[in-house]
């Protein structure tokens, strides 16, 4: 039994002003967390695969500071439209190209995880005019693991056919260094999200990119991250679930404007189990204050 004392997404949000809501994204109903005020700079928080909003909870606060800060659901995950189709990075490009149209704003910083990660770096690839600064947190698409995608593909459909407490649970633990981060209150969040009538197929579409033949043609080469004009930090753990430190070192070397911070002790989900750290090395390179390594 966990010795960590009682916490929950309240917790997290208690000082926090904010919102929660949908915005309507070209064609996708987009489900959003936002802190701070619409005047200042926009800043996008990207999850991971099967992820949602709340994994940016213990961030808003620190961030809405100086950024409006927008933390949503992908299509196809969370509480976001769930396309009827294997869903692919050109897809989650869509919805960012509808959203920033829908916010009003032409550019944005933008901040993903994992899956996140992979499609803010083909984003900023693709669309450098609509890019600030981009921040590549253990991200995707550069590596493709058969052992790593067959965890990951199997501990979330086992997970989606049958939401039960231990399963969601389980799916969590996978995403942190040390188990005892995953909270009740975050199975409970997450679960609920995977008791959605159509969760499950939902789910099978965002495994698409767990298909070695799709996930290849998604992929992130060396030639994409060279061509990548933002500024960009890459953040990678000492104990990351899909890659070693090494591979962020290299996505790092590979961008023009790239630097590499490191986080000890966390697994996959470094901006919730030491907020404090993130915080301050995601803020210093956002702000231009240097010291984030």
């Amino acid at each position: 039994m966990s010795t960590r004392p009682y916490t929950s997404v309240w917790n997290d949000l208690n000082q926090v002003e904010f919102s929660q809501g949908f915005l309507q994204a070209g064609p996708y109903r987009t489900r959003y967390l936002h802190a701070g005020d619409t005047s200042k700079p926009v800043l996008l928080f990207l999850h991971g695969i099967t992820g949602h909003a709340e994994a940016y909870v213990r961030n808003l606060a620190a961030h809405a500071e100086h950024f409006s800060v927008w933390a949503i659901d992908f299509i196809g995950h969370g509480y976001s439209s769930k396309p009827d189709h294997p869903l692919e990075i050109p897809h989650y490009i869509d919805q960012l190209n509808h959203v920033l149209d829908t916010l009003g704003v032409q550019k944005a910083n933008f901040s993903g995880e994992s899956l996140g990660g992979w499609v803010t770096a083909r984003f900023a690839q693709q669309h450098p005019a609509r890019v600030e600064k981009i921040v590549l947190n253990t991200m995707g698409g550069t590596m493709a693991n058969p052992k790593v995608m067959e965890r990951l593909y199997t501990l979330s459909m086992e997970a989606a056919k049958d939401p039960s407490w231990e399963r969601v649970k389980a799916r969590l633990e996978w995403l942190m260094a040390d188990p005892t981060m995953v909270t009740d209150d975050l199975i409970r969040t997450r679960q609920a999200i995977f008791q959605q009538p159509d969760w499950l197929k939902a789910c099978e579409s965002n495994m698409a990119l767990q298909d070695l033949e799709t996930r290849k043609r998604n992929m992130i080469s060396d030639d994409d991250l060279r061509a990548i004009q933002a500024e960009a930090l890459v953040i990678w753990t000492t104990k990351d679930p899909s890659g070693p430190v090494d591979e962020g070192e290299r996505i790092a070397s590979l961008i023009p404007n790239g630097r590499l911070a490191v986080m000890d002790e966390c697994g996959h989900w470094p901006q919730y189990e030491d907020t404090p750290t993130f915080n301050r090395i995601h803020l210093d390179f956002l702000l231009g204050r240097g010291g984030e390594r």
